[in-house]
């Protein structure tokens, strides 16, 4: 509602609060009807208001796929906050096989993609993990900094900020840390200060999916004998030359 009053163009809205009478008033002055409910509503409300189906109907789930409904999903986060109307038209949106977005939004300059029904949920996936899991990571490394050490949770702030920076510059190489590094002994103290965290298991994670990055590309003096099936985990925790067996900083 924000971007469309920016941009002016004109809308109608109807709540679930209201009554389905309203709602066909509503809809009857609208050419194309934007659901925006929750997922698991978003079939069942279409089919008990079958009067919905005379209309260009558009979704912007990022996983489901729905007969006869357009999907639009916008690769964005939205909070409480609104933002300026320059974030909302950087925004872009992945869209169901065979949208023409401009035909849907004529109005709107976004950027469009589309992508087959059948990867829907990867793609979902991939963006969840990428925005919602690092949200999640930096608030819980924030809060253990605050609570155990008595650090301001927001002294993270320009560190997280340059790293989101770097990436964006240069993603293929803007990685940095002891795994990075190949600095062995830290990992292996980071590993004993964690014990009984909470945290502990997704660092350890990380150093699994740090192996599974570098499998192809690991050279046999880097990465120790091919037949080697052992898990990081037991490398950094078993003798000083279980080291040698990880993999070369460009393949991390």
């Amino acid at each position: 509602m924000h971007y469309f009053n920016l941009v002016g163009i004109s809308f109608n809205q109807w709540q679930r609060k209201q009554s389905t009478k309203q709602l066909q008033q509503t809809v009857a002055q609208s050419d194309v009807v934007l659901i925006l409910i929750s997922d698991d509503a978003i079939q069942t409300f279409i089919q008990v208001n079958p009067f919905l189906q005379n209309k260009t109907l558009v979704h912007f789930s990022g996983t489901l796929v729905i007969d006869n409904v357009f999907g639009c999903h916008p690769l964005m986060t939205f909070g409480q906050d609104l933002y300026a109307l320059e974030t909302y038209q950087n925004i872009p949106f992945v869209c169901d096989e065979g949208v023409v977005f401009n035909n849907l939004f004529p109005q709107l300059q976004n950027q469009s993609f589309n992508i087959p029904a059948a990867q829907k949920a990867y793609y979902h996936a991939m963006c969840v993990m990428a925005g919602n899991f690092t949200q999640t990571l930096m608030r819980e490394s924030a809060n253990h900094l605050h609570e155990n050490l008595g650090l301001p949770v927001d002294i993270l702030f320009p560190y997280l900020l340059q790293n989101t920076q770097n990436f964006i510059n240069n993603p293929k190489q803007s990685a940095t840390g002891p795994i990075q590094r190949r600095d062995f002994t830290t990992v292996k103290k980071h590993l004993q200060v964690l014990e009984g965290d909470n945290l502990a298991g997704i660092y350890k994670s990380f150093l699994k999916f740090s192996k599974t990055l570098s499998s192809n590309t690991c050279h046999p003096r880097e990465c120790g004998d091919p037949e080697s099936s052992e898990t990081l985990d037991s490398r950094f925790h078993g003798n000083d030359k279980s080291g040698a067996r990880f993999c070369s900083e460009e393949a991390i």
